[in-house]
């Protein structure tokens, strides 16, 4: 056992109460304990309360001759509505790395948004005795982080608008004399964000009046195609009846409706930047880079042109600092960042990862969470987090459950909310044997990046011992590097000490460079094909819009970008209600979108909603205050 001054041993219950009761049943350490354990400077981090501190990016300047500890991505199988545990199972392992395996570790995951939490999913915790702490922080308002990018993504929302409006009522002259007025000299000036316009327009001038009435109505009018516009707004809530509204009704807009409409904020490609970036330098020429429409003659319309990245990097400015927290167990955690994984890349920053390698060093661990199924949270983490990181990962862990692997080997459909089919209840080894195609297509094609795989079973007390050895049998014959049954959930890192020790062993016994399912220098459709492929699909159909927008991308410059497929993540294919491993179907791609700052282009398969709705019954039913304690209770 480590002889640690932040580790906690663990009264376990049988059965395990409510999340949020083993949440509140201990009291977490001093966050600058955490941090004084990981040898971080009360220099490099900024304390938000008693049980939360931003570390500064600072630390890794000052941490830059430090050698990288292993690195490990947990992903998961095609799940069920009630998702398999991944936050869990990753939380789990870092106990048992830190709690019982004596190594320095870092858990890295994403900041939940309130929509789930508020909805049908609930938090994103983890679950039982392996979780974040204190969980309702953790859950809600954290640091602001959501926040600011909810007021940067509408801030340029704002704008978009703005300048159509103002373009409309003036001549190029007019417009150009407002955005640089005369100062108190008497003279116009360039402002830094218009010199980067003025730059990317071709034109070497300096001084506003040096222009040509060309150059002056080149730079002023951005003569935005309204129809041509992508920029949404966002807020943190589910509201299906923002999805798609009208703006501009007001008197003074003059007639200027449009339809537009909110996602949900961490569907914000402001949200996906803060996740992507590197630096604070790298954010702000992301942040300025990001498309929001076409101009009337097709080209490209970003926040810079707009005159506002500067002004997005001052609202982000602290939410790109990563938050660092503690497990129940006492090991740390940085949460940063929490973009949707089917929308999205679904995975948390580049920034929490590399600080977070460094902070153990070597031979330490790094254990980060990518979302959903490995087909999209992996593959997403392989072929666009990576390739921005640089970083390689060693080990892969693909969660699975008796539960999801039953459905996908034909059981009855899974429905949150509802009871579970007494299929899921009792004993079946046959249908987990034919569920577990799923589970050898996520490894079989997560193996494929070079890096070792570790299976971890989530055991549920009504897992039968037949059935949990199928699951490590399949998973072993389809070339797993180990398959481990674990009850961090009931346990918590004790529960998951032999998963700790099988991720060890294929973090030191990694043998092949980490590869990439596509090259970034073939055409867009190539690479679509590609990740389609590893769907098990046959081929690819695109729409007419599709096909139009992917000419647009390629004729405007876009061609290198990795892809980021927006994909139901309940199954394989395009279609929720295909389980196990489907193949031969084509995959129908509705439309493709681009996030330019953020540094992808993303195809729409099939029907995918950005803003997520309420269901008849929320979790909002069961959040409460106690007002005796100040406690929240009913978070799950």
């Amino acid at each position: 056992m480590s002889s640690s001054k932040t580790l906690r041993k663990l009264q376990v219950v049988s059965p395990v109460p409510a999340d949020i009761d083993v949440a509140n049943s201990v009291e977490p350490f001093h966050i600058s304990e955490i941090a004084a354990e990981l040898d971080l400077s009360p220099d490099h981090y900024d304390l938000y309360g008693k049980y939360k501190a931003k570390v500064l990016l600072s630390a890794l300047d000052e941490l830059e001759g430090r050698g990288d500890g292993y690195y490990v991505v947990v992903g998961g199988i095609t799940p069920t509505p009630l998702g398999e545990g991944k936050s869990t199972t990753t939380v789990g392992l870092c106990q048992a790395l830190g709690a019982f395996l004596d190594k320095k570790v870092v858990t890295c995951v994403r900041q939940p948004s309130q929509g789930p939490t508020f909805g049908i999913k609930g938090g994103a915790a983890g679950g039982g005795y392996s979780q974040v702490i204190p969980m309702d922080e953790f859950n809600l308002h954290l640091t602001g982080d959501i926040h600011a990018i909810t007021a940067a993504n509408n801030l340029l929302a704002a704008a978009i608008d703005t300048r159509i409006f103002h373009e409309s009522a003036q001549s190029d002259k007019a417009l150009f004399n407002r955005l640089c007025p005369l100062n108190k000299e008497g003279k116009r000036n360039f402002g830094d964000v218009m010199l980067r316009r003025l730059k990317k327009l071709g034109i070497s001038k300096d001084k506003p009046e040096d222009l040509s009435p060309q150059e002056v109505k080149k730079f002023a009018r951005l003569d935005i195609d309204p129809d041509s516009i992508t920029w949404r707004r966002v807020m943190d809530v589910n509201d299906r009846f923002l999805r798609k509204i009208s703006i501009g009704q007001g008197p003074e807009e003059k007639g200027m409706v449009r339809e537009t409409g909110f996602d949900i904020s961490v569907a914000s490609e402001i949200m996906a930047v803060l996740a992507l970036t590197t630096s604070l330098a790298d954010m702000r020429e992301r942040l300025g880079k990001m498309v929001i429409g076409n101009s009337k003659a097709g080209e490209p319309i970003t926040a810079d042109d707009l005159g506002v990245g500067g002004a997005l990097t001052v609202l982000m400015k602290d939410a790109i600092h990563p938050t660092l927290m503690q497990t129940l167990e006492g090991t740390p955690v940085l949460v940063h960042a929490g973009p949707f994984a089917n929308i999205a890349h679904g995975n948390s920053s580049i920034v929490a990862d590399k600080i977070a390698l460094k902070l153990v060093g070597p031979g330490g661990f790094v254990v980060t969470e990518a979302g959903f199924g490995a087909d999209i949270g992996t593959e997403k983490f392989m072929n666009i987090k990576c390739r921005y990181s640089g970083l390689t990962p060693q080990c892969a862990v693909i969660v699975a459950t008796v539960r999801a692997l039953k459905m996908h080997g034909g059981g009855p459909e899974v429905v949150a909310g509802k009871p579970l089919d007494r299929t899921y209840l009792s004993e079946n080894v046959a249908l987990v044997e034919a569920g577990c195609v799923n589970l050898a297509r996520h490894i079989s094609n997560t193996k494929a990046y070079g890096v070792n795989v570790v299976v971890a079973v989530n055991m549920f007390s009504t897992d039968t011992e037949a059935e949990l050895n199928a699951v490590k049998k399949a998973a072993l014959s389809a070339g797993a590097y180990d398959a481990v049954i674990c009850t961090h959930h009931a346990h918590g890192g004790k529960g998951a000490v032999d998963l700790g020790i099988a991720v060890q062993k294929a973090c030191e016994n990694v043998t092949q460079p980490l590869r990439f399912l596509y090259p970034l220098d073939i055409s867009i459709k190539d690479k679509i094909g590609a990740i389609a492929r590893s769907y098990g699909a046959s081929g690819v159909e695109y729409s007419d819009q599709a096909e139009k927008q992917i000419e647009m991308y390629s004729r405007q410059g876009f061609l290198d970008l990795p892809i980021c497929m927006a994909k139901t993540q309940y199954s394989f294919s395009h279609n929720a209600s295909e389980k196990g491993a489907p193949s031969g179907f084509v995959l129908p791609i509705r439309d493709v979108r681009a996030s330019i700052g953020a540094g992808f282009i993303y195809p729409l398969v099939g029907t995918m909603s950005t803003m997520p709705g309420l269901p008849t019954r929320p979790c909002f039913y069961d959040i409460d205050l106690d007002t005796a304690t100040g406690r929240v209770i009913g978070l799950s």
